[in-house]
């Protein structure tokens, strides 16, 4: 497990430089997953390189309740190239799980054509090319791009490509660090809050100095969703 005392200590002291940017590095976080306040089970993020370009992966394992009874499961991965500070995606996988159910979707970035499409078991509407503009990102990506971009009163801007869904993302940094438990510790978090329309919120939790967010919130109508935590991560020398 990483030590997490010296960044503690720092959010304590406020000795860390909020906003330094993180390099990529590879690194395994594990999350304790809620549904609607209640544990539903456990998610495992994962950066690594891989035959000259990386891969990000998130596993969600359902162990409680109704849906730890059926076995759910939601695994995603998107394979993606580092062009300077770009995340720049090159495929997606995405498999769910329940009872004797599979689903699959896959997904092609081509930047030589700069197109993206999606096949499996994914509405037909959402089968046709997607026009690529240079810095779209997936989901999974967009989290680490918020990661690394992350100053306290900044905006974020970004372009979510993902599962044939092309959507405007923007993202407000709170002025203000924000307690946050990890792992029965406290820290000084930069509070991240997607603006989007309709009844969905999503927020991420930074704290600086760790390479993944510290904590994910989805809400509906005001009401929590999923809520995923930060447990442990093992860094780059700790592989």
């Amino acid at each position: 497990m990483k030590s997490l005392l010296p960044l503690f200590l720092a959010a304590l002291t406020g000795v860390a430089a909020p906003g330094s940017a993180l390099a990529l590095e590879p690194f395994v976080a594990n999350y304790q997953v809620f549904n609607g306040g209640k544990a539903l089970g456990d998610a495992t993020m994962q950066v690594k390189s891989e035959s000259g370009h990386w891969r990000i992966d998130l596993d969600i394992r359902a162990e409680h309740g109704m849906m730890g009874f059926t076995g759910a499961a939601a695994q995603q991965s998107t394979l993606f190239d580092l062009v300077g500070d770009t995340y720049r995606p090159l495929s997606q996988t995405m498999v769910r799980k329940v009872l004797f159910s599979k689903r699959t979707i896959t997904g092609t970035y081509d930047w030589s054509k700069h197109a993206a499409q999606w096949s499996g078991d994914i509405k037909e509407h959402r089968r046709k090319p997607i026009a690529l503009e240079d810095g779209d990102m997936s989901g999974l990506l967009i989290n680490l791009a918020v990661v690394r971009d992350a100053q306290p009163g900044k905006t974020l801007n970004y372009r979510f490509v993902d599962s044939g869904r092309l959507r405007p993302h923007q993202y407000l940094v709170a002025q203000e660090l924000e307690g946050v438990k990890v792992d029965d510790m406290s820290f000084n978090a930069m509070r991240v809050n997607r603006v989007q329309s309709g009844n969905e919120e999503t927020s991420i939790w930074v704290v600086d100095g760790v390479p993944t967010p510290v904590r994910i919130l989805q809400r509906e109508d005001g009401q929590d969703t999923y809520d995923l935590r930060l447990v442990e991560y093992k860094g780059v020398n700790e592989q």
